[in-house]
């Protein structure tokens, strides 16, 4: 299994929600010259989805080499079809991860951009409006919905460049004029980046089906063992293996002061799942809070405020053993210290989860919370084994 390679001389910005994410996604695909690359897992039909779309048939227009994926599930059967027409008609080249499972469950739940080998984008934002629900675009949500991304300029957008070349040549043939792409990319004179940033230490960590089965898990498994302080974690869906509780609840039980803060409302059977691993995380001094505010959608943790990490994986089996995934770390007390400050607000936002309230939970509900675990544990299995056959 490959281990975490950090990169150095990066400079990484924090995005949270859409209102700083997309105008700056918007503003790098409006300054390409050159290429863009983009993955994401829900290419919604809303006004952000159309901002974006309009912004990627400009630039094919101005010559730039402009690649778009999107997974066939979680954009759906209808918008897939139609960014396929609209997208052939203006020149971009596109293509759908997966469509009728041909290629097994494995979902494409990455969120990448790369726009002229110079600028990186990774987090959890999906190209959708955040105040619109997921499931039902109908729905408005009481708040933008909590998430976050990165951009980054620096050696570590090779790296990310690379891990898209090779998604998009899975997916299909590469286009012919690389040649050319590449004497324009060297002619074109990159804006230099912002001296008063401090570089970091930052490196791109993937999980797929091939090498990168478990550097996800490992990443946090590494960083949990190596916390002397505390542990700030947020994620919007709670069911990880028995490493990873192991690893939380033993680093509580060293006096590491570990904070989980979960999405929850979304989905009932999700949200009795996490709550099935309650009590025993509580008992060994891990403090839980439930995020109601909105939306949850972030998956981000920051540990002794020197490591931190934020991208698409959650802590559940879909994403740390099936699907697609990519995150990026980062080793900065600054960069650590910002995405720490907006944990510790939802976190004030929360509603704390008490050992003793647990222990007075009504015997039905208990049998219901181990129903949904087992229900929710094996089908994990059969899915993965579906997916390995």
């Amino acid at each position: 299994m490959p281990s975490v390679k950090f990169t150095a001389d990066n400079i990484v910005t924090l995005l949270q929600c859409g209102a700083e994410f997309f105008p700056a996604l918007e503003a790098a695909i409006e300054t390409a010259k050159v290429e863009i690359y983009l993955e994401t897992y829900i290419f919604a039909p809303d006004e952000t989805g159309a901002r974006i779309e309009a912004a990627l048939k400009r630039a094919a227009a101005r010559g730039v080499f402009v690649n778009v994926i999107v997974d066939w599930l979680g954009t759906g059967q209808e918008q897939s079809l139609r960014l396929k027409s609209e997208f052939a008609a203006a020149g971009v080249h596109y293509r759908r991860y997966n469509p009728w499972f041909r290629r097994g469950t494995t979902r494409m739940h990455r969120k990448l951009c790369v726009v002229d080998r110079h600028t990186g984008f990774v987090g959890g934002l999906n190209i959708n409006d955040d105040m619109r629900d997921d499931e039902d675009s109908s729905v408005i949500l009481p708040a933008p919905r909590w998430d976050f991304a990165v951009s980054i300029c620096g050696p570590l957008v090779a790296e990310i460049q690379r891990e898209m070349e090779a998604q998009w040549l899975s997916l299909g043939r590469l286009q012919l004029n690389l040649r050319a792409r590449l004497e324009r990319l060297k002619a074109y004179r990159h804006p230099q980046p912002d001296a008063t940033v401090e570089p970091a230490m930052a490196a791109l960590v993937v999980r797929d089906n091939l090498r990168n089965r478990r550097t996800i898990e490992r990443s946090y498994l590494q960083a949990l063992g190596h916390a002397r302080r505390d542990a700030w974690l947020a994620n919007p869906y709670f069911a990880p293996g028995r490493k990873l509780r192991v690893a939380l609840a033993a680093a509580a039980a060293r006096g590491v002061e570990v904070t989980l803060l979960l999405g929850v409302g979304q989905f009932r059977l999700q949200d009795a799942v996490a709550r099935s691993y309650y009590p025993q995380l509580l008992q060994s001094g891990v403090k839980i809070f439930e995020y109601r505010k909105t939306a949850l959608h972030g998956k981000v943790a920051v540990v002794d405020s020197l490591w931190a990490t934020v991208g698409s994986a959650n802590y559940d089996g879909l994403s740390l053993f099936i699907n697609q995934e990519a995150n990026v770390v980062v080793r900065d007390a600054a960069f650590a210290a910002d995405l720490r400050q907006h944990i510790a607000q939802g976190v004030a936002e929360g509603v704390p989860m008490r050992q003793e309230d647990f222990a007075r939970i009504r015997w039905y509900k208990r049998i219901g919370y181990g129903v949904a675990y087992f229900f929710y544990r094996y089908t994990i299995k059969l899915i993965a084994w579906a997916n390995e056959s």
